[in-house]
């Protein structure tokens, strides 16, 4: 069985069960993993739907220009669906997007323009606007809007929900998924409650967007809306997708908390997954925690792949100027030397230096190793305890020269190595690591010196 494009791909993700981040809460969790969607999300069934709608009602013909606004995935899926029919793309983004994302638009052969995040939605700035101009300027282009076009949420409604129903065996009690065009928890809680209207389903939301006061209280509340991080969830508009109706409670998760749990569910789940994913499980826990029994079935949809986010959250540089993660986690070789405060001093030995002498530097200074260097290179290394062993085999090598016996040389790192890093690379080998700084002075980094941050 071959498929005759890409597109046919599209659908009929794995339902995971979690078992290490949702530990002491009642109920079973299962997660639908979408990056097993073509595109690495599940904006590719409604990217194909959009199109496919389009083209029935005469929207869209041969050869034309796919124009949207898009966080990026629903861009890539509708890149897909361009190449296997023949159009060109043309993608508006916030410039919060991550560089991956407009990449791989422009791998995929796509336009992109990058627009100001921190606007308002009719500004002409704005991704959504410039959008729209573009499709008015453009001869036979087609705007999608994926926030008003009601084949997204069908798109859900006729393939997510159902495969959640077959692949639970009608078990499932609880729907949890992240709400920023409305179009996945919509369509899919529509489906799961005309088969059980006893599902619930619990819409995660970011602290920056107007959706749970909305729904608790019928108001826009404009002084909800400020910049957030998080991306592909939450909003400053009312799409058309989101139907309050059908979305029974919100869950509101900060950039933070959504940020942990997605490194998480990568280092405790194995889920490789992206930024509104980990909000989507911590607040589908967060609920879980006071309202799940143990006989419940919670689905929680994970809608896109981590690869879009390799400089944002799987950088711990990245986490550490934002504030997600504690010092302990992120203190790397510059963060070691800087806390010296200059006062570090690098002992070496000469490579024609006679063992007994660098014996006496080692005991004099008290210190465990010490680099060997020839002509401002680093050649080898020795330490008191490879020395010690030496010498019980054979005490005449005192008046052996250092080169002689000495070990292979201490591995240089960067200076912005993280602690996890260091200490992988501190073993019987190799007993202590060197540095450069910026002014290209060298520094040497113990295993006490990596215990002693990590302690910190």
């Amino acid at each position: 069985m071959y498929y005759n494009s890409i597109i046919e791909a599209i659908g009929n993700t794995p339902l995971v069960k979690l078992n290490s981040v949702n530990k002491g809460i009642k109920g079973t969790i299962l997660v639908k993993v979408e990056y097993f969607n073509p595109g690495n999300s599940m904006k590719d069934r409604m990217a194909l739907k959009m199109i496919e709608d389009a083209e029935k009602a005469g929207l869209l013909k041969p050869g034309g220009t796919i124009i949207e606004g898009t966080s990026g995935n629903t861009g890539m899926g509708l890149a897909l669906v361009a190449i296997a029919k023949g159009y060109k793309c043309i993608f508006t983004l916030s410039d919060k997007q991550s560089q991956e994302k407009m990449d791989i638009l422009r791998a995929m052969g796509a336009e992109v323009i990058v627009c100001p995040t921190n606007v308002t939605p009719d500004d002409p700035r704005s991704y959504y606007s410039v959008a729209k101009k573009l499709n008015k300027d453009i001869p036979n282009s087609f705007y999608p809007n994926q926030y008003d076009n009601t084949s997204n949420a069908v798109a859900h409604y006729e393939t997510t929900g159902p495969e959640i129903w077959e692949q639970t065996e009608g078990k499932i009690t609880h729907l949890a998924a992240g709400v920023g065009t409305g179009g996945s928890m919509c369509g899919t809680a529509k489906f799961l409650k005309e088969q059980n209207p006893k599902v619930l389903s619990v819409g995660i939301d970011s602290y920056g967007s107007v959706f749970k006061k909305y729904k608790e209280t019928g108001i826009f509340d404009e002084n909800e809306i400020y910049p957030y991080m998080t991306e592909g969830i939450g909003e400053d508009i009312l799409p058309k997708n989101v139907d309050f109706d059908l979305i029974d409670t919100f869950v509101k998760v900060t950039d933070k908390d959504a940020a942990i749990m997605t490194r998480r569910l990568a280092r405790e789940e194995g889920l490789f997954v992206g930024w509104s994913c980990g909000s989507a499980v911590y607040g589908a826990l967060e609920y879980a925690k006071d309202n799940l029994k143990e006989d419940d079935t919670m689905v929680i949809i994970l809608p896109d792949h981590g690869t879009r986010y390799l400089a944002k959250l799987y950088n711990d540089n990245w986490m550490k100027d934002h504030g997600f993660i504690e010092a302990r986690e992120y203190s790397s070789a510059k963060d070691i030397i800087e806390r010296r405060n200059g006062s570090d001093e690098l002992f070496v030995v000469q490579h024609n230096m006679s063992v007994g002498d660098a014996i006496k530097m080692l005991t004099k200074e008290g210190i465990d190793q010490i680099p060997v260097v020839k002509e401002n290179n680093f050649v080898g290394s020795v330490s008191t305890s490879r020395l010690l062993e030496q010498l019980i085999e054979n005490p005449e090598i005192k008046g052996n020269k250092v080169e002689e016996i000495m070990d292979d040389p201490m591995p240089f790192v960067a200076m912005d190595n993280t602690l996890d890093v260091l200490s992988s690379m501190i073993n019987k080998t190799n007993r202590a690591l060197l540095v450069r700084d910026n002014a290209h002075k060298v520094h040497i980094i113990t295993h006490h010196d990596i215990l002693q941050a990590m302690s910190n």
